[in-house]
């Protein structure tokens, strides 16, 4: 058994993690963008509650000289007492109404942006090239990405408070200047090696987490297996609980002892340079009782040093430790904008080709090879050949002949590695994307089941017309899908699947029958069905395709079907083996030269009688 243990994890430089703070301004006009009214309101907040600490210390300050100057008079003036306590509880209850109004303007900019940051993710992926997400390094760059749609809202709180803060400590240093400059001096020395170790152990923390991607998206796809409705039925007929749990179990615990050891380090010396502030703290409060009982400094002066000093230090401590929290979510911060400045590697045009109106010479495959970014090995290796109006072809051969990525270059969903196609003499790829994506109707083996209501699960298929109900009526009674569906209670409004309440969980054939429903939603000029009856039994497929074949008179369609009954419908069929065409021709012409197709042939036809 192998699992996979990490080895080899790179730590993040000092350099790296003071880099990724360039994205903090890229990520405040996203916020601003997002709300520039909340923006602007949590700025002023926190304006206003920045100066606040000091005014309550020097009020302070000014009632105790006040009540200790009263109370050696025979007629205490009690007027100037009460302002000053008056004036300490209206700055009390503005501190704490302005919490709450930050804390409001917080939490709602960060719905906000989470919303909108999630929807810009899912833009950005649908214009990456599908050959990308068969790429790991680039699925583990997607996967951090996604996490920081939610994660990362708290950056946006956390630098704010920053910027807060630091506008307190300076309004509280200049307190502390005018009486002991000596104490600021004293409190930086002591405060700065902890956010040196703070920094440090941020860089780490990333590193680690950053390095164990592909582990973490392992260990989610191991709960997901281990308990799922969609793999119970399998973990329970092949026992794999029992493996599962064990796999989870030793790879969960390599990433557990990698954390820990962080963990501890991080708790030995945080513990170690926060005693060394607090002796510095001490020592300084004993340096301002000995100034005080020398008469150097009031009553008061001693209340709002002290006071001032408590607060610098934990102001100060609060921005260092918050500094290497800012610069370590900026590192993942980097996650989601290095995934958004990706750029598909196949260009979309808005601006190419028209599509034609109407295909008069159909598309041309000219010496086309295909392999997947980082293989060696070729799926397809110098395809040619044409595919005429109006024509239906079939392609044959064994799984893993190349047929599947043939359509795929087809749709344009791949770009060759090798040679070109061609419609209407005119390079695939120069069409304008929308529009030829558009006019080509696709439903794979391998299609999705959406947990939608039946309307929508047919509407995706061309969602623009998800209102139009005679539309998708007509692809259901097409596909043989309102079969289905007309059993049903609440007709097209049902939810498929038991994901969410009131659903209905459907046979294979019969989500088959609603999926083929979606090919039909377009007006498509080629339509490529690749295997999407395969859950039909044999009569329901012959069906099935009798009408794919009535309904696609005048169009040009590719089909892949390893039944031989539907295959021989086409005008063409063209066999592949090891992404090369050995044999074309008719059904009755590949019988007579006793190749690949014959051989298979006789193999299935063995298989009834």
């Amino acid at each position: 058994m192998h699992f996979s243990m990490g080895a080899g994890k790179k730590k993040m430089s000092f350099g790296e993690s003071l880099e990724a703070l360039r994205y903090v301004p890229k990520f405040f006009r996203l916020i601003w963008n997002t709300s520039p009214a909340l923006f602007l309101a949590n700025i002023l907040g926190r304006l206003i509650k920045a100066f606040i600490p000091v005014a309550m210390l020097w009020v302070g300050k000014l009632l105790i000289d006040e009540v200790i100057l009263q109370r050696g008079e025979e007629l205490a003036d009690y007027d100037r007492i009460w302002l000053y306590l008056g004036i300490e509880f209206g700055l009390a209850l503005l501190s704490n109404v302005l919490n709450r109004v930050i804390g409001l303007c917080d939490g709602l900019l960060g719905d906000l942006y989470s919303n909108r940051s999630s929807v810009e993710l899912i833009e950005k992926a649908a214009k990456m090239d599908l050959a990308q997400f068969e790429d790991p390094d680039f699925y583990d760059k997607l996967e951090r990405a996604r996490r920081q749609t939610t994660s990362r809202v708290s950056l946006m709180s956390m630098v704010l408070t920053q910027c807060q803060d630091l506008l307190t400590v300076v309004s509280l240093a200049a307190g502390l200047i005018v009486f002991e400059p000596w104490l600021v001096v004293l409190l930086v020395v002591a405060i700065v090696p902890s956010f040196l170790n703070e920094a440090y152990f941020s860089r780490s923390s990333y590193s680690l987490s950053k390095s164990w991607t592909p582990e973490r998206r392992e260990l989610d796809y191991l709960r997901f297996l281990g308990a799922s409705d969609v793999t119970a039925k399998e973990v329970k007929l092949f026992g794999l609980a029992g493996y599962l749990k064990e796999r989870f179990a030793v790879l969960s615990h390599k990433y557990y002892l990698a954390n820990r050891r962080l963990s501890i380090r991080k708790t030995i010396w945080g513990s170690v340079f926060y005693i060394i502030g607090d002796v510095a703290y001490y020592g300084a409060y004993v340096f301002i009782i000995i100034r005080t009982i020398g008469g150097f400094l009031t009553i008061g002066e001693l209340t709002f040093l002290s006071g001032s000093f408590s607060r610098l230090r934990g102001q100060l401590q609060g921005i260092f430790s918050r500094f290497s929290a800012i610069s370590e979510s900026a590192l993942y911060l980097q996650d989601y904008f290095s995934f958004m400045e990706l750029e598909p590697k196949t260009r979309i045009r808005r601006d190419g080709v028209a599509f034609p109106k109407v295909i008069e010479k159909g598309f041309v495959f000219h010496n086309v090879s295909f392999r997947y970014p980082g293989s060696e090995e070729w799926v397809l290796r110098d395809v040619s050949f044409t595919l005429h109006p109006s024509e239906k072809i079939a392609l044959v051969g064994e799984n893993g002949a190349g047929k599947t990525t043939l359509v795929k270059l087809l749709a344009g969903l791949y770009q060759p590695t090798e040679g070109y196609i061609s419609l209407e003499n005119v390079d695939i790829s120069h069409y304008d994307s929308a529009q030829y994506r558009d006019a080509i109707g696709v439903i794979f083996q391998d299609f999705v089941r959406y947990y939608f209501s039946a309307r929508d699960n047919i509407a995706v298929g061309k969602i623009e017309y998800r209102e139009e109900k005679d539309r998708i009526i007509d692809a259901a009674q097409n596909s043989l899908a309102s079969e289905v569906i007309d059993t049903f209670a609440k007709g097209y409004d049902q939810m498929l699947g038991k994901r969410f309440g009131g659903g209905v969980e459907l046979s294979g054939g019969q989500w088959q029958k609603i999926a083929l429903g979606r090919a039909y939603m377009k007006d498509a000029q080629l339509l490529i069905l690749d295997e999407p009856t395969s859950a039909l039994d044999a009569r329901a497929e012959y069906e099935a395709f009798e009408r794919f074949a009535a309904l696609t008179k005048n169009k040009t369609a590719v089909l892949i079907s390893h039944r031989f009954s539907t295959v021989r419908m086409a005008d063409r069929i063209l066999v592949l083996k090891d992404g090369k065409i050995i044999e074309r021709g008719t059904h009755e012409e590949l019988l007579l030269m006793q190749g690949l197709y014959a051989e298979l042939f006789e193999l299935q036809a063995e298989g009834y009688r």
